[in-house]
């Protein structure tokens, strides 16, 4: 597969879309600014996760960062003094909201720093993919600020309270091994084998049901707060939504002829 050069009108962008097959990659592309957005560039990042979500087309999305750098989260220096700060929260937060909630696995590939807003967006992926080099921070309160971009809500979840709270209140600047060890990162790569194994990790996912994914994806993240009875109640309207597509059939015969497994469509079965 080849990626689509076209995708992009405007390389200046602060975010870069190009298409892989089922595969998408947004590039954060501030790289003078280890790519921290200003508030153009959330809205943009916003707009384009609105698009990708409603491609059939796409099955995947990468989120990466240009020049060496993941994200140095929001772009402090270009607040806007016209602007109350609730707006300009307001646009952050769409932005979260909409990663959380994307139907389809995303993969954050993550090299250099990721602080701030930008550990926060890596954290709202599926699978963060480190390099070595990788350096995470909640660095929000060296700059006389709090958490945001969800990170008061993903960080307890993903590492209990304690952790938590160190990182969220002392700000270290953490290793990609670190993160690791801690549960905030799935894997570790070497620099010269990241964008290899994230290629493959994608293409392995674009190969799976598109709405098994979505259904998985889904329950996992509402199941956090719900009783075992409420989570099975979930599953099976999730299994019902699953087999209403052509999708467990072919699953079906490739397991009972021991074939191959079939391509799966995520169409919906019923006429």
């Amino acid at each position: 597969m080849t990626a689509d050069p076209t995708a992009v009108a405007d390389p200046s962008s602060a975010v870069l879309v190009t298409h892989d097959g089922p595969t998408a990659t947004l590039t954060l592309n501030r790289p003078d600014r280890r790519n921290a957005l200003d508030q153009q560039g959330w809205t943009t990042l916003h707009d384009m996760l609105e698009s990708l979500a409603g491609d059939d087309s796409i099955r995947v999305v990468t989120i990466t960062g240009a020049g060496g750098n993941f994200c140095a989260g929001a772009d402090l220096g270009k607040r806007s003094r016209e602007e109350h700060p609730n707006v300009r929260m307001r646009r952050i937060n769409k932005v979260a909201i909409a990663l959380h909630e994307f139907p389809k696995p995303v993969i954050a590939k993550v090299e250099g720093v990721a602080v701030g807003a930008g550990m926060n967006l890596a954290l709202a992926c599926d699978f963060v993919v480190a390099a070595q080099s990788a350096r995470f921070s909640q660095i929000f309160v060296r700059r006389g600020l709090s958490p945001d971009f969800g990170g008061s809500w993903i960080l307890p979840r993903l590492i209990g309270m304690q952790q938590a709270k160190r990182l969220a209140m002392l700000a270290e600047m953490i290793s990609a091994e670190q993160a690791l060890e801690l549960g905030l990162v799935t894997w570790v790569e070497p620099g010269d084998e990241l964008a290899e194994f994230t290629t493959g990790l994608a293409g392995r996912l674009a190969e799976l049901p598109p709405i098994a994914l979505a259904q998985t994806k889904a329950l996992l993240h509402r199941g956090v707060d719900l009783t075992l009875h409420e989570a099975l109640e979930n599953e099976a309207r999730a299994q019902a939504i699953n087999l209403a597509t052509e999708d467990v059939p072919a699953a079906y015969r490739a397991f009972l002829d021991k074939t191959a497994a079939p391509v799966f469509t995520g169409r919906w079965a019923v006429r």
